[in-house]
């Protein structure tokens, strides 16, 4: 009896060590991304707060624009700002950005968006990715927009504007 209670316990050992093991994802469980919208941002001159414990606060306001996707398109309401905190070494420039603005759909819905990312460049190249958030109302046709996690990257702009593109995250 004592052989057959340490042999379970040895073969339950290790069916727990097996369990444990890192498996890379399939290709069926890794994240595909779905095109949402571009914005196009428009933007008045920074300023400048100053340095503050976390970095130099920079403020971008945002005066409006227009915004457009598959199953949605509308206006940017002027009002938002992007709030920076920016942090340089001398050779290398790291900013996390926390845009907060509201958009308006052309069928009268308003959406709030909290867009919080990290833009770096240097010695380590260029990086600017971000993470927007949407609030959109419950009863709404843009619900879906509260349920999904999104990444939003720049595409070529002019001066004092900004072009974003926007994917949904999806398996």
């Amino acid at each position: 009896m004592k052989k057959q209670i340490l042999f379970l316990t040895a073969l339950l050992a290790c069916l727990c060590l097996k369990a444990q093991e890192i498996v890379p994802p399939t290709a069926s469980e890794t994240p595909q991304l779905e095109y949402v919208m571009q914005l196009y941002v428009t933007l008045e001159p920074e300023y400048v707060v100053g340095e503050v414990p976390h970095g130099k606060r920079v403020v971008i306001p945002i005066t409006g624009g227009i915004f457009e996707g598959p199953k949605l398109k509308g206006t940017i309401i002027p009002g938002g700002a992007d709030y920076q905190y920016q942090k340089t070494d001398g050779k290398n420039l790291r900013t996390e950005l926390e845009a907060i603005y509201s958009i308006k759909t052309d069928d009268g819905v308003y959406i709030h968006v909290r867009n919080c990312g990290i833009f770096s460049v240097g010695e380590q190249g260029f990086y600017f990715l971000t993470a927007p958030k949407f609030e959109a109302p419950e009863d709404s046709p843009y619900a879906w927009l509260n349920n999904a996690i999104f990444v939003c990257g720049p595409a070529p702009s002019e001066p004092n504007t900004v072009r974003l593109n926007i994917w949904k995250v999806v398996r």
